[in-house]
């Protein structure tokens, strides 16, 4: 007998070894008991092996008796489309058929054809298994066999099924071909013309039928009068309705039915008092009944108008001429969609225990769903054991409720032994189990089982939800299963199903990563070929990818291709398609490569000064100066004049080729066209500095200076340290003056570099010197000077970490770089200085890197401190740094 299943719902870990869902299984295995029940159970036998709690469920599963049902489908399903059964024609039974393993496998079962056997596969098949396609296969199978022929009944069956799953086109095709074969079913033909065109809502047609029956001396019984009833009620034919009531009153044909379907007549109308006065007469003159009441309980809970429901059903209960029931089951299942659970809740166990009221299996499994919905498990919990108490068979929808539940109680284990064991008892996971059952395996970790489900998900024709797929791909991209991952791409994109583009993006992004871009390419193709979606984020890494494989041309395609879908590609994307081109190892042409790339480009987009410059700028740092002289040319032909940036591109091309003979020709020739201006001397400046050629960068110094130019702060960050680096002290100390008189500050980088120098040597310091001895005013930067001093050793000065910080923040702000200098300062003198130093500069917001890790190991291994250099070492490797080869040498 089933205990705690409440325990387990409110317990966080959801496990049932700490929990435990069964208390034992009695004499007569009934695998539920009422919690009052498992409260008086002892904790001895909480811990229950999941296969006795898997049996308990597998023997309520079976209850629903729905095995040969689920068989009958499972056959059907496994049809081929190409099979005959796809035809909707119905068929001379004396006509040859070549037989189909279906059409033998449906024989085997020895079926005892009925017309209640017929309606109750048709409705399992509809409500269950959620299958059209299925039923009309057994409905045209059925009617190819000697010992049946359809019936009005279940025509209509068919009927009902083919419009609820709104295939008018299908429907009204099966109703031409039943015109055309009038004399070989047993049924009355006109009847049932009229009650399926009435059906597949088009009333208009049915009346038409109608009225050439009745000009023949024919008419319709009392199911085809309430058949057409009905449909012209649900239709909004409101003269048609009255016309037709009256017929069946005329005829004697009145019944329940007609009462319920004339109720819903007046709520289709919204004319509620007249639809509640038309009740009261019913009940005045005893014809009412509980589906009445139902009918008008539906329509008020439709206007929210609840309170009114209640007060109905509460006067027709007092009254007791009408049998609840029916209302009963419409008010939870209607106050369950309102998202009026608790309402529902309160209501059911009210009348459990005052009227003793049960409600069928389909309330049920309204109310189960909505509460697992809401994560309420343990009302889940307490609705299942009442089903099982109550005798209620489970369906379909229970099932895959229960599959749901032990996942979402983390119960995993025994979720996948019910849905591996579900041919035992005919469950047909639907949608929301499949969904539940992969996204519990990828939160475990169990990634494989996940897919695995998935597989079999897709074989019955589910889809993963966007939401599902999106997860079960991250797990699959991140756990390294790409041919999985892939496969279920393909799967989908061949079915023209479109998961979220994030997920399609993530995917390709992790290929592309990986080195498989050519497969991550494919899958982009086939997405074009369903979607005019296509992410931005897709194309870059995808032209990265193919860049990196030396696959230029493909990347040249893909950034066309990026720009007729409405993206902008930026100056570094262009950069690197154009080096990819350029590369030496290609084996195509460069030249012509690039070129044809600089023509679609044209056509692709109005030339402008931009575009030219981008393609200057590729080429420029693929060192090759040449085609971006062209480029260059070719926008003056146009008759586009060459901007700043396209010179200072053009410039930084011939400097990065080292070909400085042409960058100072180029800039000679600038002077004739246009102003030279910061951007023109900086270029030339840095470049000179990254070519090491001092002089040369000076002069051009200088010659800023002299025009009024202010250099900028790349100007003397890159000339001090070249300075600083050839030892040319006094000429990096004449800087520092300059830097000060055009009026601006010491930056970080210039900072570090001198104290770095002051620490190696004491000739910066002397040389600082030497400057302060022949100038006549005192230096702004006097403090500036007394920290090179005091790095270098020449002057002492209290080393307490605060007041040196304070010093050097008055000169130039501090950054990681700052502080690993400091912290080297330090750790040649005192070490516990240097660790308070660490864990002040982790206070202020400084994140330590390789370096500062390096400083204080080896610092301590200088002292000779060996363990706390270890547990330094040890932390290193932590944050993800390994030490020098230098650092371990020394260990």
């Amino acid at each position: 007998m089933l205990f705690s299943l409440k325990n387990l719902a409110k317990s966080s870990s959801h496990r049932t070894k700490s929990l435990g869902i069964l208390t034992g299984i009695d004499s007569t295995s009934i695998p539920f008991t009422t919690t009052a029940a498992a409260a008086t159970t002892t904790t001895t036998t909480c811990l229950i092996p999941a296969k006795d709690i898997v049996l308990s469920f597998k023997q309520w599963f079976k209850s629903g008796n729905h095995l040969l049902l689920h068989q009958i489908f499972q056959i059907l399903k496994a049809t081929s489309d190409g099979d005959h059964f796809n035809d909707t024609s119905f068929h001379h039974p004396h006509h040859h058929h070549h037989h189909s393993s279906a059409d033998l496998a449906l024989s085997h079962l020895d079926l005892h054809l009925s017309e209640a056997l017929v309606l109750e596969v048709l409705r399992y098949g509809h409500d269950h298994e959620h299958d059209v396609l299925s039923c009309l296969k057994f409905f045209d199978w059925v009617g190819r066999q000697h010992s049946f022929r359809h019936t009005r009944a279940t025509f209509n069956a068919i009927f009902k099924i083919l419009s609820r799953a709104k295939l008018m086109p299908l429907m009204l095709d099966f109703l031409a071909n039943f015109s055309k074969h009038r004399y070989e079913h047993s049924v009355r033909f006109h009847d049932t013309l009229v009650m399926g065109y009435a059906v597949s809502g088009k009333p208009e047609v049915a009346l038409q039928l109608f009225g050439r029956m009745r000009f023949q001396g024919l008419d319709l019984d009392a199911f085809g009068y309430h058949v057409l009833l009905n449909a012209l009620v649900e239709e909004k034919c409101l003269d048609a309705v009255e016309v037709v009531a009256h017929q069946i009153s005329m005829r004697g044909f009145e019944n329940e039915i007609t009462h319920s379907v004339m109720l819903k007549w007046f709520c289709k109308q919204s004319l509620l008092d007249e639809a509640e006065g038309y009740l009261r007469r019913l009940v005045t003159e005893g014809k009412a009944n509980g589906s009445a009441v139902g009918v008008l309980v539906r329509a008020l809970c439709q206007h929210k108008k609840f309170e009114r429901a209640t007060e109905l059903m509460d006067e027709f209960r007092d009254l007791g001429v009408v049998a609840m029931e029916s209302a009963y089951a419409v008010w939870i299942g209607d106050l369950a969609q309102a998202g009026r659970l608790d309402q529902a809740l309160e209501f059911l166990q009210s009348k459990k225990s005052l009227e003793g009221y049960v409600p069928d299996v389909f309330r049920y499994n309204i109310l189960i769903g909505k509460l697992l919905r809401e994560v309420r498990l343990e009302e889940v919990c307490d609705l299942m054991l009442e089903m099982k108490e109550r005798e209620i068979s489970p369906d379909t929808v229970t099932m895959n409720t229960a599959l749901c539940f032990f996942c979402k109680v983390g119960m995993l284990d025994i979720a996948i032994e019910l849905y591996d064991s579900r041919s035992e008892f005919g469950l047909t996971p639907n949608s929301m189990a499949y969904n539940y059952l992969i996204n519990t395996f990828c939160g475990d970790g169990s990634v494989d089982e996940a897919y695995r489900v998935l597989k079999s998900s897709l074989d019955q024709g589910y889809f993963p939800g966007r939401k599902t797929f999106s997860i079960l791909a991250d797990a699959l991209c991140r756990e390294g299963k790409l041919d999985k991952m892939k496969e279920l791409v393909i799967f989908a994109l061949e079915r023209n199903l479109m998961p979220s583009g994030s997920t399609y993006d993530k995917f390709i992004t992790t290929l592309c990563k990986t080195r498989r871009v050519e497969d991550g390419y494919l899958i982009h193709e086939e997405l074009n070929r369903i979607s005019e979606v296509r992410r931005e984020s897709t194309y870059i890494n995808l032209i990265d990818g193919f860049c990196k494989l030396n696959k230029g041309d493909i990347a040249a395609r893909l950034l066309i291709e990026m720009q007729e879908h409405g993206h902008s590609p930026t100056h570094k994307l262009f950069r690197d398609v154009i080096c990819s081109l350029c590369d030496t190892g290609n084996p195509v042409n460069p030249d012509k490569q690039f070129f044809t790339l600089v023509e679609m480009q044209l056509s692709c987009r109005e030339p402008t000064c931009r575009i030219y410059n981008f393609f200057i700028y590729g080429a420029g740092h693929a060192k090759r100066p040449d085609l971006a002289r062209k480029v260059l040319e070719m926008m003056q032909r146009s008759g586009i004049e060459p901007n700043l940036s396209s010179d200072v591109l053009m410039l930084q091309s011939y400097l990065k080729s080292e070909r400085y003979s042409d960058a100072l020709n180029y800039f000679d020739d600038l002077h004739h066209r246009r102003k030279i201006g910061r951007r023109l001397y900086s270029a030339m400046i840095t470049g000179m500095c990254k070519a090491k050629k001092a002089d040369i960068a000076l002069n051009f110094l200088r010659e800023m200076r002299e025009k009024g130019v202010v250099p900028s702060d790349d100007c003397y960050e890159f000339l001090i340290q070249l300075l600083c680096w050839n030892k040319d002290y006094d000429i990096a100390v004449i800087l520092i003056k300059d830097l000060e008189k055009v009026g601006r500050h010491i930056t970080s980088f210039i900072g570090n570099i001198l104290l770095l120098h002051s620490l190696k040597s004491q000739e910066l310091y002397q040389a600082w010197v030497r400057l302060r001895e022949v100038q006549i005013e005192i230096s702004d930067n006097s403090i500036l000077g007394l920290l090179i001093g005091a790095f270098s050793g020449r002057i002492w000065v209290s080393q307490q970490i605060e007041n040196l910080e304070e010093v050097i923040a008055s000169c130039f702000p501090l950054d990681v770089y700052t502080y690993n200098l400091l912290l080297r300062c330090f750790s040649n003198s005192n070490m516990d200085h240097a660790c308070a130093l660490f864990y002040r500069m982790s206070q202020k917001g400084y994140e330590p890197n390789r370096w500062t890790y390096e400083i204080l190991v080896q610092g301590f291994l200088k002292h000779g401190r060996t363990d706390e250099a270890n547990r330094w070492l040890k932390a290193m490797y932590v944050k993800g740094f390994s030490p020098t080869k230098q650092t371990m040498r020394f260990d």
